[in-house]
């Protein structure tokens, strides 16, 4: 009886010890593929570095276009995806050079992603019209989500904010990453240092993957091109967090997250997330394309974005979301004029 006893406690801790490792590894599948992922209850240390990346917004946990507030474990609902560098004092609100929007429909488990090009011309709220990206600059978080949702009429209920650093970090973590290199090129990092990269199938570890996923200029198809390459490391990075060899890093990743990932998620939020997608996986993703032309204004490069086109994309984005504009959102926009 004693020995059964004994059998069963094993059998238990070790149920616990999985799962608390699953949830870790789903928060950083969510964060950078930025796919979304869970928080829950887990050993210390790693609560404690995750708990440090939850930071509240000033609209509060509603969007403006939402009547009522959604739950990640029976509404659809969307994530503001956002690589920040730069930082330089503390009135400095640094720049977004990776602007991404993952939609989640909890009916079928998809995810579809799509890249917003960080020179795209929008109606900054507040602002005349300029790149996407100067959004971050003059408001940060707050005011990129603002921005995005005027631009894709769709409401944004969760942002993530990702550190560069971080992002290589974890990279490294998980042994690296695999792409497919489209073409050969080589760049260099902010220390001057070389990089070269081959047509095919190559290893990245942090560094490089930073490297590969920022370059643009080296790239016939733009900011295009540089999109589908950190699409590339996104979903790579999502294969590596949920292989099971990962599993034994799983409190190294939790302090590189909580050092370098900051969210509007709660800890409840997140495990509802893992709860609800834990069969989620890489074929269940779409990803989507913007087309436009480029234009140059006093010397300065925008791009444009097809109007027919962005007309599909909000439309697809909103389906996917099951979303109809709110009554009182029309009534303000009426009482307005």
């Amino acid at each position: 009886m004693q020995d059964f006893n004994q059998e069963r406690l094993r059998h238990r801790r070790t149920i616990r010890r999985k799962r608390r490792k699953r949830i870790i590894l789903s928060i950083v599948t969510l964060f950078l593929i930025i796919t979304t992922a869970g928080l829950s209850l887990m050993a210390y240390k790693s609560y404690s570095a995750l708990d440090g990346t939850y930071k509240e917004i000033e609209r509060g946990e509603k969007s403006k276009m939402r009547d009522e507030q959604v739950y990640v474990s029976d509404d659809p609902f969307s994530v503001l995806l956002l690589g920040v560098e730069d930082y330089s004092d503390e009135y400095d609100q640094g720049r977004s050079d990776t602007i991404m929007v993952a939609t989640f429909n909890p009916k079928d488990q998809t995810m579809k992603l799509v890249s917003i090009p960080r020179d795209t011309l929008v109606d900054i709220p507040g602002y005349e019209e300029n790149k996407v990206n100067h959004s971050f600059s003059y408001g940060g978080k707050e005011l990129v989500i603002d921005t995005v949702e005027d631009f894709l009429e769709i409401p944004i209920d969760y942002y993530v904010t990702v550190n560069f650093d971080g992002f290589k970090n974890i990279i490294d973590e998980v042994g690296g990453v695999t792409v497919d290199v489209p073409f050969d090129f080589y760049d260099i990092n902010k220390d001057w240092e070389k990089f070269t990269f081959k047509e095919g199938k190559q290893k990245l570890n942090g560094e490089e993957a930073l490297v590969y996923a920022r370059m643009r200029k080296k790239d016939p198809r733009g900011d295009f091109g540089r999109n589908e390459r950190q699409r590339q490391i996104v979903t790579s990075l999502m294969d590596k967090v949920l292989s099971p060899k990962t599993f034994l890093k799983a409190d190294d990743l939790a302090e590189e997250v909580g050092d370098n990932i900051e969210t509007n998620m709660k800890i409840k939020e997140g495990l509802a997330f893992v709860q609800k997608y834990n069969d989620f996986s890489k074929s269940s993703l779409e990803q989507i394309e913007f087309s436009g032309t480029d234009q140059y204004y006093s010397g300065v490069y925008y791009f444009i974005p097809d109007e027919e086109r962005t007309e599909e994309i909000k439309e697809e984005l909103q389906n996917h979301l099951d979303y109809t504009e709110p009554e009182n959102t029309a009534e303000n926009e009426e009482t307005s004029y």
